[in-house]
Order: C-alpha cells, then sequence, then structure tokens
C-alpha cells in the first residue's frame, strides 16, 4: 500500500464520526475566501462612487446592502468549491506538509460529507445570487464554481504546468460578481449567442474586466515566486509546478513576462474606469500611480536571484520579497480604484497612500532583520 493510500485509509475510517463546527469552517479555506470577497465589495464600493460622483452623494445604506449579499453569496460560492477541491485532493493533502493538517487528512470531517457539504453552500450560492441579485451575478458565480472545480481541480491541477494560469481564471471573477450585483436588474438573454454573450459580457463599464485581468495577470507571478523554493513538495505528489518542471530560468522569464503585461494593464486604467478626458487632471493622477505601484512591484520580480544562498528555513530571500510585495501590490491597486472612482480627490488619496505603502515597503526592506530575508 502507498504512503498516500494509507493516509487516506485512515482520514476515511477517522472522518466517519464527522467534525465540528471550525472543521466544516476550514473546508472552506476562509482566509482565502475572505481575501476575494474584498475584492468583489471593491467592486461595488468602484461602482457605486462612479454612479453617485463621489462620497458625498453616496446612498450608502444601499451599497452595504449590496456588499452583504456579495460577500454572503460569494463566501457561499467560493467556499462550497473549495470543500469539494479538499474532496479531490483528498489523495495528496495527507501527504503534502501545508496541506496535511486539512479536515479530511486529519480525519475531523469525512471525504463523503465534505462533498456533500460543498456542492450543497455552492449551489445555495447561485440560488442566493438569483434570489436577491440578478441572473448575471448567478451565472458568474456558477461560473467560477465549475471552473475552478472541473477546469483546474479536476483536470489542469495535475496535468498542466500551466494549472495556475488558467486555473486563476475562477480567482479573478469576484469583481465581476459584485459589480454585476451593484448594477441592479440584469438579466441572461438567451435568444441567440449573440444576445447571450452581450447580456453576460456587457456589465455598463469596462472596469470590472480590469479588475478581473488584473487578477488573472498577478496571480502566475503571485504563485510561482513561491513555487520557486517549494516546488519539491508540489512534485512529489504529481502537480506538475512550473519551477519544478520548466526549471528556474524558465519560471523567471514568464513571471517577468506576466508583470510587463501588468505595467500593459495599468496604462489602461483611466481608460478602463471611463468618464476621464486625457486632459484631465484625474487621468493622470490615477493612470501615473496605477503605472508606478506596477513598476514598483514589477522591480522585485527582476530582482529575484535563484542563485543566492537560502535562508535557514529555505527560503530564496529575494523570491519572498517578491511574493510578500504582490499581496501588498494587489491590495494596494484595489484600494487606487476605489479612491480614483470617488473623483480627484479620491485619486490624490490613493496615490498618497501609494506612494506611503512602496516607501515604507522599501525602507523596511532595507532593515537588517527584515521578516523577508528571515
Amino acid at each position: 500500500m502507498s504512503r498516500i493510500e494509507g493516509h487516506t485509509l485512515e482520514g476515511r475510517a477517522m472522518g466517519e464520526s464527522g467534525g465540528g463546527v471550525k472543521a466544516w469552517l476550514t473546508l472552506t479555506k476562509p482566509g482565502v475566501v475572505v481575501l476575494l470577497q474584498i475584492t468583489a465589495l471593491c467592486a461595488v464600493l468602484s461602482h457605486d462612487l462612479l454612479e453617485a460622483s463621489g462620497f458625498s452623494d453616496m446612498d450608502w445604506n444601499e451599497s452595504i446592502r449590496t456588499m452583504a449579499i456579495v460577500f454572503v453569496g460569494g463566501y457561499l460560492t467560493a467556499g462550497g468549491a473549495n470543500a469539494i477541491n479538499m474532496w479531490y485532493d483528498r489523495d495528496i493533502d495527507p501527504v503534502m506538509q501545508r496541506t496535511s493538517k486539512r479536515p479530511i487528512p486529519t480525519g475531523t470531517v469525512s471525504a463523503n460529507g465534505a462533498l456533500i457539504f460543498g456542492i450543497f453552500i455552492s449551489v445555495s450560492g447561485v440560488v442566493w445570487f438569483l434570489e436577491f441579485a440578478n441572473q448575471v451575478a448567478a451565472f458568474w458565480a456558477a461560473f467560477s464554481i465549475l471552473f475552478y472545480v472541473f477546469i483546474y481541480t479536476i483536470w489542469l491541477k495535475r496535468t498542466s504546468v500551466q494549472n495556475i494560469v488558467i486555473g486563476g481564471l475562477a480567482g479573478a471573477t469576484p469583481p465581476v460578481i459584485g459589480w454585476a450585483t451593484a448594477v441592479g436588474d440584469l438579466t441572461i438573454n438567451l435568444d441567440s449567442v449573440e444576445d447571450f454573450a452581450i447580456s453576460i459580457f456587457d456589465l455598463g463599464s469596462l472596469m470590472p474586466w480590469y479588475l478581473l485581468l488584473l487578477i488573472f495577470l498577478w496571480t502566475p507571478p503571485h504563485f510561482w515566486a513561491l513555487a520557486l523554493y517549494r516546488s519539491e513538495e508540489y512534485n512529489s505528489v504529481g502537480i506538475p509546478m512550473m519551477p519544478g518542471v520548466k526549471g528556474a530560468r524558465r519560471t523567471l522569464i514568464e513571471m517577468k513576462v506576466y508583470s510587463i503585461f501588468l505595467l500593459i494593464l495599468a496604462v489602461f486604467a483611466p481608460i478602463a474606469m471611463g468618464g476621464m478626458d486625457r486632459y484631465d487632471t484625474i487621468y493622470h493622477v490615477f493612470g501615473w500611480t496605477s503605472i508606478i505601484a506596477t513598476l514598483w512591484y514589477a522591480r522585485t520580480v527582476f530582482m529575484i536571484d535563484t542563485n543566492e544562498p537560502r535562508t535557514a528555513s529555505g527560503r530564496i530571500p529575494t523570491a519572498a520579497r517578491s511574493f510578500f510585495v504582490s499581496m501588498i501590490y494587489l491590495a494596494l491597486m484595489f484600494a487606487i480604484v476605489v479612491t480614483a472612482s470617488a473623483g480627484l480627490q479620491g485619486s490624490i488619496l490613493g496615490a498618497v497612500l501609494a506612494a506611503t505603502m512602496i516607501a515604507r515597503d522599501e525602507w523596511n526592506s532595507k532593515a537588517p532583520s527584515s521578516q523577508i530575508s528571515a
């Protein structure tokens, strides 16, 4: 009997009794799901601020109601997909140190229980959007579940080094779901293929698609920075991560390409926002803030040196720093979009926030005791 099979049978035997509330909640990957929903909430705020032309005329009660709908529905759909993912990965999770403490490997939740739970809350999330949002929001919620489960988890994760790239589309949909919910009464037109496509893609603005592309292009360099020094664990269970299959040099080349794509996307940020003339001050403040923030992150990608000495914990310091900065960068880009949606004063606030965060991180990175190089 293989080590994977042994762990799996042990987990099944222990899991028959079920687990507590914490174990069921863990199946949803709450930390990841909450971060995803924050991107959706930012999309709602951006939409409502643009509609109201600033903070002063915002209908905060309606916005809070919309955000509550998005958060609950988004948590159910994303959380359900994650639970199904853990069910499918029940053979490899016990072997990997990072995932060995999950509910199924430890036996606190049975595999069948996790599957039923995941399907139930996923479907509940789609029904929630149908009931409290609209058909288009429900469509994209269902799309994200099906794409994550069937395209990423079942098909790509164990067969392609591009698993993170293509699979990242599911994690990029929350802003679209949030924006569609904020728009209001949207319906799907099934009269023809063209009408169907228009009804699901035309959300009245390019901004939700800008935010989707931002997450989609950010995902590969973000995860590959971590995989550069943790790919052995993935390779041991048959998950083909780019560094382990193609090597560090090829991985770095592709990371740099994606960072350049992010820079190109940042150039088009004011266009995606809409309603701005290229001679307007806000156009340049918002645009240059997005570009400078992206240059700051891209610089950390280009500075990765896989030949540098590793730390005691096995980290590659420059790769670890890029991974850490990538998280700040994504949060910063969403903050820049939300503040710019409020007008010129908001865009200036976003610029100040970006400058402060970048300066603070650069200062901390120079400190001898930096946590990134520890």
